[in-house]
């Protein structure tokens, strides 16, 4: 079995005197699609910010692409290739789109930036279309589009997509899980942390489900599908 491009384990962390992240252990193997589902204040956000490493974790190991990360500041995890696009896009609205793109390379692939802009406009046509079009003008999904385009100048080696279905119309949720799908056909590896249950089932090839900090439930995307104890452990039921 190959060697997993990211791996958690007993990660603790937390803010003040609270622990929000309890133990947890989890795993990314190359080329996989896996989902972290949880309702709000699980600590989904927690968990995202340790492994950027804005968080510092206070127990607990972080080993992406075999090298350990846990201790390195932001901006190397980045320039190792683990890319994170954040909840609620936090694109740059005063900035044309093409500039958004362009600071997406700052860190890492630099060099590649004129053939990475041209990848991401052919996966995702409208942005070339609005290439001088200040950010905040764009509708919710072109904005959305922008932040994970933004996050693919990098030529992340694992991408973390923070909600990317938030805000978005039910026809834009659809599109936006299929171009997960496409980038994963692609063979790009996929941390999908998200509250849409029963879509990231069925497109993760595993899933991990958190309440209270903690992982309740994990495995096959299909399998907790058909699980009983899913609806109790995400509801609270």
């Amino acid at each position: 079995m190959a060697e997993p491009i990211l791996r958690v384990s007993g990660l603790v962390a937390g803010y003040g005197g609270a622990d929000v992240l309890r133990g947890l252990d989890m795993e990314v193997a190359p080329g996989e699609i896996v989902a972290v589902l949880g309702s709000n204040g699980v600590g989904k956000t927690t968990l995202n910010k340790t492994l950027s490493g804005v968080l510092r974790p206070r127990a607990g190991t972080i080993r992406f692409d075999g090298r350990d990360i846990h201790a390195q500041p932001p901006q190397d995890i980045v320039a190792a290739g683990l890319i994170h696009v954040p909840e609620g896009r936090k694109i740059f609205p005063d900035m044309s789109v093409r500039e958004n793109l362009e600071l997406g390379s700052y860190r890492r692939a630099r060099a590649n930036r004129s053939a990475n802009l041209e990848r991401v406009f052919q996966v995702f046509p409208r942005l070339r279309e609005r290439t001088a079009q200040r950010a905040g003008t764009l509708s919710g999904g072109e904005q959305q589009m922008l932040a994970i385009g933004r996050g693919l100048m990098a030529e992340p080696r694992l991408l973390i997509l923070d909600e990317p279905s938030l805000g978005l119309s039910p026809l834009l949720v659809e599109e936006m899980f299929g171009l997960v799908r496409t980038l994963n056909t692609d063979g790009l590896s996929i941390l999908l942390v998200e509250q849409n249950v029963m879509q990231s089932l069925d497109l993760a090839h595993r899933a991990y489900v958190l309440e209270n900090g903690a992982f309740v439930l994990s495995g096959q995307g299909a399998d907790l599908a058909r699980n009983p104890e899913l609806e109790k452990a995400y509801l609270g039921l």
